[in-house]
């Protein structure tokens, strides 16, 4: 059929089964909202407040759902503003579409208005990227983009198209894809994207070797990386580490991958990990890491890492073989199918002495958590009063912070895809857009946004777009009146000088809440909060609770930064913890 490419643009997104946009127009860009408009109602379109809203808001949909995340936005700013988004996806590899409109051919390269040449902006934080000058490419490679996007390691792919592309006059013969696996197949013959599509097969003998090394093992310890989320893998995983009795730690991206109820369950490890975590990879003789890139907030003191053991890495990736910990043993392949291949070759073991001690080094944690103040919350109790009321399928996002440590410390996650925040990157301001994006790719489940104040004001124009949609998130703010992370590292490395930190400059929660037609709480103590979550969460409206926090609350235990990671702090002096 003859059609025009902004229609072309269309019919591709519903050919890859996409149901949401979200995205701001612009200039450029408004040709291919003329056409969302007429086909408004076969796609939906989500405006939000801030392009960079949209960026985030399709990073959730995307790893909630296990779909491509689709975002849009106009040149210039309105493409500079999807960066953050697309740079947070592609460090935790989310998949994900952003279409962005340039200037017309004839304006191209001429510091036109609203120009910018955002391919090459994003070339080191995208996939792949696409910029579409002539319309008979356009259908190719907007297939393309999708086909590398979720292939492989998933990641950001970005597809600039000039404005002439997109023109209501510029028709070319679009013929519908039958099979989006002839798709696939084009695109792995095409020798540039070979690496990005093309997954390994686990081989033989390095499973075999890898299960050798298993079956040998006394004190073997897995640690579990967001790979496991992206492959699907949770099941294998928990049938693998039941079967050969090994403890799981995991990092801050696969805190939703085993149960945390489970006995073999150590949590987190590195810089905030548990002690268990942290002391089980010290003493352990085999280092077991799958779907995991080794970040250094997880080794530390990279020479001191896992001293006594031998390293097993599986990875989809083998750019991230040897990358910063230098393996023994490694599988390149995708995690899930790794872990079928590998359970049938490892055998059936008790380890009770070594899973014995696991559980003594269980009970060591810090006791600050313990206490209940008269005037604060503690943040522990937080994370327990919204897990017993909200439930264990209720989605939890953080945004990077004090409070997302929290939440990875203490909320015991049991269902895989239930955890999402920016761990790559670190990202603050990704959480609120986030949470909209699971609630509209997830429109029967509830979301619980964790935030705090200091992370949550960088985007909390989102909340307009959340009364708009009349999206029922409740948005916990741990509000410290300040940049806690930060203050906590002046308070232990800085002398105390708390530069720029203090956030005593408002805006009050409740009142913005109200400017934008949602429901405000406030909290001060633990039996406060209790009470406005349950009211807020069961109303099924947007809301927003002020949760105060002592500012001087801590995060522990802690590793300073390139220590060892049994180098763990876990009490703090009076003399630290003075103002004086």
């Amino acid at each position: 059929m003859l059609i025009n490419g902004s229609q072309i643009v269309i019919e591709c997104l519903i050919e890859q089964g996409v149901d949401t946009v979200f995205g701001y127009p612009g200039g450029c860009i408004l040709n291919i909202y003329d056409e969302l408009y007429k086909n408004s109602n076969r796609i939906t379109h989500i405006l939000t407040a801030h392009e960079q809203g949209a960026s985030h808001a399709a990073d959730g949909y995307a790893r909630s759902t296990g779909k491509v995340g689709v975002c849009m936005a106009t040149s210039g700013p309105g493409a500079t503003n999807l960066v953050t988004g697309i740079a947070t996806a592609y460090m935790d590899s989310v998949p994900m579409v952003a279409i962005t409109c340039n200037v017309g051919k004839a304006l191209l390269g001429r510091d036109s208005f609203q120009e910018i040449d955002i391919t090459g902006v994003t070339m080191p934080i995208t996939k792949h990227n696409f910029l579409v000058s002539d319309i008979k490419d356009l259908a190719q490679t907007m297939r393309e983009a999708f086909v590398i996007a979720k292939s492989g390691r998933p990641g950001p792919v970005l597809v600039d198209i000039l404005k002439d592309v997109t023109a209501p006059t510029n028709m070319f013969e679009f013929e519908p894809s039958k099979n989006p696996d002839e798709i696939a197949l084009e695109a792995l013959n095409k020798t540039n994207f070979k690496r990005a599509v093309t997954v390994s097969a686990p081989d033989e003998e390095e499973l075999k070797a890898a299960a050798e090394l298993i079956n040998n093992a006394k004190q073997p310890i897995i640690y579990a990386g967001g790979g496991v989320k992206i492959s699907g893998a949770e099941a294998e995983l928990l049938k693998f580490a039941e079967k050969a009795q090994i403890p799981v730690s995991e990092s801050l991206m696969a805190r939703d991958c085993f149960p945390a109820t489970h006995p073999l369950c150590t949590w987190m490890v590195g810089m905030h990990g548990t002690y268990a975590s942290n002391m089980g990879i010290t003493e352990s003789d085999l280092v077991i890491a799958i779907g995991a890139r080794f970040s250094d907030r997880v080794y530390g003191d990279s020479s001191k890492f896992a001293q006594h053991a031998k390293i097993l890495h599986i990875d989809i990736d083998p750019a991230e073989i040897n990358k910063n910990i230098n393996s023994d043993s490694c599988i390149v392949g995708d995690v899930k199918e790794v872990l079928n291949k590998l359970l049938p070759m490892v055998n059936e073991v008790k380890r009770d002495e070594w899973v014995n001690q696991i559980n003594e080094w269980k009970k060591i944690y810090p006791s600050c958590y313990d206490k209940d103040p008269k005037d604060s919350i503690n943040p522990k109790f937080i994370c327990e009063t919204v897990n017993k009321i909200a439930g264990e399928n209720t989605f939890i996002t953080t945004e990077v912070g004090q409070h997302q440590m929290w939440t990875a410390q203490f909320y015991p996650f049991t269902k895989p895809r239930t955890f999402v925040t920016s761990g790559g990157l670190g990202t603050m301001g990704y959480g609120t857009g986030a949470a909209m994006g699971i609630q509209i790719g997830n429109p029967k489940a509830r979301v619980v946004h964790i935030a705090g104040d200091g992370s949550f004001r960088m985007n909390c124009n989102e909340l307009s777009t959340i009364g708009y949609y009349n999206l029922p998130l409740v948005i916990v703010v741990e509000n410290n009146n300040a940049l806690g992370n930060v203050r906590m590292w002046q308070r232990l490395f800085y002398g105390k000088r708390f530069s720029q930190t203090t956030l005593d400059r408002g805006p009050d929660w409740v009142k913005l809440a109200d400017a934008y037609g949602i429901k405000g709480y406030r909290a001060t103590n633990s039996k406060e909060f209790e009470k406005v979550f349950k009211e807020a969460f069961e109303s099924g409206k947007p809301a927003i609770i002020d949760a105060r926090v002592d500012k001087d609350e801590m995060v522990l235990p802690m590793v300073p930064g390139g220590k060892p990671i049994y180098n763990m702090i876990m009490e703090l002096s009076k003399e630290i913890m003075s103002n004086d």
